[in-house]
């Protein structure tokens, strides 16, 4: 099972310093991927479901694996995940297409329909249809990226006539993540991902999603090419022991993607080395 660290682009991460430091390190350490969170606004004052206070810093995460890509060789960049109803589908096809060319290819795509309607409400998208919202994007985005004259007319999004260059330099495309725990989310994972990502999961509540995509794929046809589901997990907040990460690799799970509880840059560094010692190479 490979290991990630999750929020490379927020909070003390913010600081593209500490955040090249932390990366650098998860790559010596053995760590596959590195992952960023987003919320392009967040409510203020926070109110539940908000994880964060509004004043926990964001970079975007185009621009944090963009600049990360500068001071890493060999480590996967995710995002973890965007949040796709929010966004432009042919300006985030350009920034991601950009990042995986900067960076050699090795962009994994995550995105989600998200859950706060209040940063909906204050980027003027309509919160009911997200879902449909973003398979639609989801197929302009794979056009813009795979098809030679991309062209797609939809409900929500239309184009024909126009180009745009760079492609991703993976082909078909950067392998696309779904997130979310839902039925409808365990179907679009199905359907149209190469992985499915769980957050904030022990692993009692990674066997219920386990089992809520096994029944996903008996109703769902998973596209051409796609294989098997990869399935990445973050475990609650800090380093879980050596016997809880072999629950999850029994459960079927590929990647623990750890999310440190700690603030401070040298607190962050600390964590990746001591994941680095206990469970990298070990799973």
């Amino acid at each position: 099972m490979r290991i990630g660290l999750f929020g490379i682009n927020y909070g003390a991460c913010a600081d593209i310093r500490v955040a090249a430091a932390v990366a650098r390190a998860a790559e010596s350490a053995g760590f596959d991927s590195i992952w960023t969170g987003e919320h392009v606004v967040l409510p203020d004052p926070q109110v539940p479901p908000s994880p964060v206070p509004a004043e926990v810093p964001f970079l975007d995460p185009a621009v944090s694996l963009a600049a990360l890509s500068q001071h890493t060789e060999r480590i996967l960049l995710g995002t973890g995940i965007i949040i796709l109803p929010q966004r432009n589908p042919l300006v985030l096809a350009k920034e991601m297409a950009s990042v995986d060319v900067v960076s050699g290819g090795r962009l994994l795509f995550g995105v989600g329909i998200g859950y706060l309607e209040p940063e909906f409400r204050a980027l003027g998208v309509p919160f009911a249809d997200k879902g449909a919202r973003t398979v639609e994007f989801l197929h302009a985005i794979r056009a813009m990226w795979t098809e030679e004259r991309p062209a797609y007319d939809g409900r929500f999004v239309r184009f024909s006539g126009v180009n745009a260059y760079p492609r991703p330099l993976q082909k078909p495309h950067p392998p696309i993540v779904f997130g979310g725990h839902t039925r409808a989310a365990f179907g679009r994972a199905v359907e149209y991902a190469a992985g499915w990502y769980g957050f904030a999961l022990d692993p009692d509540a990674t066997q219920r999603c386990m089992e809520g995509l096994k029944e996903a794929s008996t109703s769902h046809v998973r596209g051409d090419g796609l294989g098997r589901l990869e399935i990445s997990i973050t475990p609650a907040p800090g380093l879980p022991d050596l016997e809880t990460a072999r629950r999850y690799a029994e459960l079927g799970v590929d990647r623990l993607i750890l999310l440190p509880g700690a603030a401070r840059g040298d607190e962050l560094l600390e964590f990746v080395a001591a994941a680095g010692r206990t469970l990298v190479g070990r799973l």
